[in-house]
């Protein structure tokens, strides 16, 4: 049976990797950067795109994804953590969308995340992610008959251009 402290922790390591997804969806770099360890590590798409440090990682991901026109949703479940005292090994079943409005493409997949934590000065910080695709596929808006987008966060203030009912 598991202890108080240990489904806290538990807890506690589900919120770092949601605030993770979070601020990567809405390009929060500061916000990233505070849930990782200052040496943390990521390898995405099977290792394709690998970075040794949290600097290397935020800079990644502010080049790649930081442009208005570019949106993600990133969602995880079904989180397989292991504890093992200040140190926790996780997976998770990842599921994904990305539009791009000026590069008129959509891309959907799964992966499944690995993930190691580590409790530094009493915080649970992401020390290492990876990830492996189970499946990806991509296709231009154009070929989709009405497409349009209708909201962004950052073009529209996450208002819809729909007129009410």
């Amino acid at each position: 049976m598991m202890t108080l402290e240990e489904l806290s922790d538990l807890e506690e390591i589900k919120r770092v990797k949601y605030t993770y997804l979070r601020c990567l969806d809405q390009k929060d770099w500061a916000g990233l950067g505070a849930i990782l360890c200052e040496d943390a590590t990521a390898a995405y798409s099977g290792g394709k795109y690998s970075f040794g440090s949290k600097a290397e990682i935020l800079e990644f991901l502010d080049r790649s994804m930081s442009r208005e026109t570019f949106h993600s949703s990133h969602r995880v479940h079904h989180p397989e953590i292991t504890l093992n005292g200040d140190s926790a090994q996780a997976t998770w079943a990842l599921e994904d969308i990305v539009v791009d409005d000026e590069w008129k493409f959509m891309l959907m997949g799964a992966a499944f995340y690995e993930d190691t934590y580590e409790r530094r000065d009493g915080t649970w910080l992401l020390l290492r992610t990876t990830y492996k695709r189970s499946f990806e596929v991509m296709f231009p808006t154009s070929s989709l008959p009405g497409f349009a987008l209708t909201a962004s966060w950052w073009g529209t203030d996450g208002q819809s251009t729909l007129p009410a009912g």
